[in-house]
């Protein structure tokens, strides 16, 4: 198996980056190999300060950097050597089985759509986050941020997208599907709300079990909660700057420690033909390192594959 590191990508790269792939030497077996995709110069010099050798990990150089703030669509074309572009390329000739970056979100996703493409019968990928549950468990959300607006047909897709993901790497036996809305009732909520809960409820696709109110994410209603990307990055950024206030007034919490993005690394963007992993920006070492060893039970877990099934 070999997992393509875009080391060029995120606010404090390559150093973060490296150092999250040297901290997974140590997690992921020996038949996983590493590939360290940018300025291999770079990349190999950090590894000496390090002390460790080049031999275990692979590289392929890429002389250009996709900025943060760059427009995604031109900055692929204008930049066919940046590390962004490199990585999709080998991707697409299966030279990886996997590519992660946290670099440009929206290149990554138009990389993703450009390159490897869109599963067939899907209409709009998406991606997830965790959601820690106060019973010690947790689900997942999605869309969290790709899709600002969503039609219903498109959320009953999410549905099925994050039934597969959560059933086939967190292995959570028939998931609880619940549709995130402003009440319990069908008739809550806006006209896709209702539209979606409509087509949902009778489903054989998935496990529906409902609305999701805002106070029951957390619990153990649902195991996977859809919504379109605009109302999930908004709560997944609420839940994320709890943590961030209990740690700057110096306490911990059993619970909010667990909205720590470290902890999880990144997210896979479900319903594309290969695996492509993105993180956040501001990634740490331990954020890369966790994002690798996502990436490892995602291949090993033949997500794509699984996903390509449902929908043919």
């Amino acid at each position: 198996m070999k997992i393509g590191l875009d080391i060029m990508g995120g606010d404090f790269a390559p150093a973060n980056c490296i150092d999250g792939a040297i901290m997974a030497l140590d997690s992921l077996p020996a038949s996983v190999k590493m590939v360290l995709v940018g300025d291999t110069q770079k990349a190999k010099a950090h590894l000496k300060t390090k002390g460790i050798s080049e031999d275990r990990f692979e590289f392929v150089h890429a002389t250009d950097v996709i900025e943060m703030g760059e427009h995604p669509t031109k900055a692929l074309a204008q930049k066919p050597q940046s590390s962004i572009s490199v990585g999709f390329k080998l991707l697409k000739e299966n030279e990886l089985d996997c590519f992660a970056s946290a670099g440009n979100t929206g290149a990554m996703l138009v990389g993703s759509m450009f390159s490897v493409k869109a599963v067939p019968g899907v209409i709009r990928p998406c991606i997830t986050s965790i959601l820690p549950k106060l019973n010690g468990g947790f689900g997942i959300i999605l869309d969290v941020g790709t899709n600002a607006d969503c039609k219903p047909d498109v959320l009953y897709q999410f549905a099925i997208l994050g039934s597969v993901f959560a059933k086939e790497v967190y292995k959570i036996e028939n998931p609880k599907i619940g549709l995130l809305n402003i009440g319990e009732e069908p008739e809550k909520g806006n006209l896709v709300a209702q539209a979606a809960h409509a087509l949902m409820k009778d489903s054989k696709d998935f496990n529906f079990v409902g609305n999701v109110e805002g106070q029951e994410v957390f619990e153990d209603k649902a195991d996977v909660v859809v919504c379109e990307g605009f109302t999930g990055n908004v709560l997944l950024k609420t839940a994320e700057a709890f943590y961030s206030m209990i740690k700057s007034r110096n306490r911990s919490d059993e619970f909010f420690d667990k909205f720590n993005y470290e902890l999880y690394g990144g997210t896979p963007i479900l319903g594309v033909n290969s695996n492509v992993m993105i993180a956040h920006g501001k990634s740490t070492p331990l954020a890369f390192k966790n994002m690798m060893v996502l990436s490892k039970d995602i291949v090993e877990a033949n997500l794509n594959e699984k996903i390509k099934t449902v929908f043919q």
